[in-house]
């Protein structure tokens, strides 16, 4: 075996179980994807992470993050994991361009933004409908834009996006927020921002590029038209585990399902973050998810040896 624990991802758990994992003296590799970047980094500004009182952006945080780990002896390799496989005494990890092996991996894949899977929502897909205020608010500099959802993401990016934004009209199936009470109240007294309710958006149309969307109302089905420059779509996540087939046992979403120590169906393989089954998923609860992931591996190894 190469290595004593291959990471999987390069989120916020991901580099916390290298940092525990290589501070335990394990011979550690982390493999980030090369395209899918986690939650965090496309985040302007995290405001509930302990001990910055003033937020932090994002990609700052994960930066100093993997820079602890590198300190610490994590190695990093950028690829896109494929298959995980059997390999006595531990696994061998698949990418595109190479085989790894490890005797015990830790899984910390994160999620990504779910898609509305509407007409229109593929072809205008970077021609005006995006998943990341953050990475292309900047593009929609005085135009008016739509906001799909209702939970904290939908919410942070929409008052984000009143920094370029005209107008930010957002788009709720229900009556009611989801979000954050704290984020609730700042998008309700942002004057930029409006609300339409019991709604979804059934189309988005245009001609090179989004002109505006189709809408629905869920109560009355009534359908009405509606202009805009763009559309950003917050309607959930869903995990990056594609690659584990039927390696390891999932929900029905995907997640994969774990023990309180982070334990997978797997003796060997543990599972952090954002990709595995819990309640509250924050950059916080990630953190501490990846140093007892990396803490089990560490006596999971130990009784091995």
């Amino acid at each position: 075996m190469n290595y004593d624990v291959i990471i999987i991802g390069g989120g916020p758990s991901g580099l916390t179980a290298g940092i525990y994992a290589s501070r335990a003296r394990l011979k550690t590799l982390l493999i980030e994807s090369v395209s899918i970047p986690c939650q965090a980094v496309t985040t302007d500004h995290i405001e509930n992470y302990p001990g910055f009182p003033d937020g932090v952006n994002g990609f700052e945080l994960i930066e100093k993050f993997k820079v602890q780990a590198m300190k610490f002896g994590t190695e990093f390799v950028s690829d896109e994991v494929k298959d995980i496989k059997e390999s006595k005494p531990g696994w061998q990890i698949v990418t595109e361009d190479k085989t790894y092996t490890a005797l015990s991996v830790i899984i910390a894949t994160g999620a990504s933004p779910k898609r509305l899977d509407v007409p229109g929502e593929d072809k205008f897909r970077g021609r005006g409908v995006s998943y990341c205020g953050t990475c292309d608010g900047a593009l929609f500099k005085d135009k008016e834009v739509v906001v799909v959802g209702g939970g904290d993401t939908a919410l942070e990016e929409a008052i984000f996006l009143t920094r370029f934004a005209k107008k930010v009209t957002v788009i709720h199936r229900r009556n009611a927020l989801r979000g954050t009470k704290i984020l609730q109240e700042r998008a309700a007294a942002n004057k930029k921002i409006e609300f339409i309710w019991d709604s979804v958006v059934s189309e988005i149309v245009g001609a090179n590029k989004v002109t505006g969307v189709k809408i629905k109302n869920v109560k009355t089905n009534a359908g009405t038209d509606f202009s805009c420059g763009g559309v950003f779509i917050f309607v959930g996540y869903a995990p990056n585990t594609d690659f584990l087939k039927n390696e390891l046992s999932r929900d029905e979403s995907g997640y994969v399902i774990v023990d309180d120590n982070c334990l997978t169906s797997k003796p060997g393989i543990f599972a952090c973050g954002d990709c595995r089954k819990k309640l509250l998923k924050q950059v916080v609860t990630a953190c501490g998810d990846g140093a007892i992931a990396a803490f089990s591996c560490q006596h999971y190894l130990e009784s091995k040896a």
